[in-house]
């Protein structure tokens, strides 16, 4: 990404654009790199028929019950994909689906044993990642932290762009 800074802007101003934009660019590439880490795994365990994507969908959905809307509006996926990797998941064993009793145009979906499976996989990766970047002194809880602080601020002020400047 790179992006001409307006003439006379200050040095400190550009120093920050270029920051922000290296930023921007490693939050995309790490969340593809997460994806192929994922398949990676999967790849290994031999399940080849979900992929990266769906298994982040399951390990993300957890032990709980919800609806395709209560995704979208964590922010975790976009409304199509969200909907077409739950569809998927259900036909493919992955999740239970079971229209709601309040509102029946709600779909509330679940984790089967086998989708848990899968969340567990996920789960044991993550974890031996974590461990493994503190094994080798790359980040302690303080660095792990205050990455996760930055990104939130980062969040919310996009939230607020999102909501408040149309």
């Amino acid at each position: 990404m790179s992006v001409e800074m307006p003439i006379g802007q200050p040095a400190a101003r550009r120093g920050f654009m270029t920051s922000y934009l290296e930023a921007l660019s490693l939050v995309e590439r790490l969340h593809r790199l997460l994806l192929d880490v994922i398949k990676d795994e999967f790849e290994r365990v031999g399940v080849l028929e979900i992929n990266a994507v769906q298994a982040l969908l399951l390990f993300n959905i957890g032990d709980n019950e919800v609806t395709a809307g209560e995704l979208k509006s964590r922010g975790y996926y976009q409304g199509s994909n969200v909907s077409y990797n739950l569809k998927k998941l259900v036909e493919m064993g992955y999740m239970h689906h079971q229209r709601c009793e309040i509102d029946r145009r709600s779909v509330r979906v679940k984790l089967t044993p086998r989708g848990r499976e899968i969340r567990d996989i996920v789960s044991d990766l993550f974890t031996r990642h974590a461990q493994g970047l503190e094994d080798k002194s790359m980040l302690d809880v303080d660095g792990m932290d205050s990455i996760a602080n930055s990104l939130r601020r980062v969040e919310r002020y996009w939230t607020d762009q999102i909501r408040y400047i149309y």
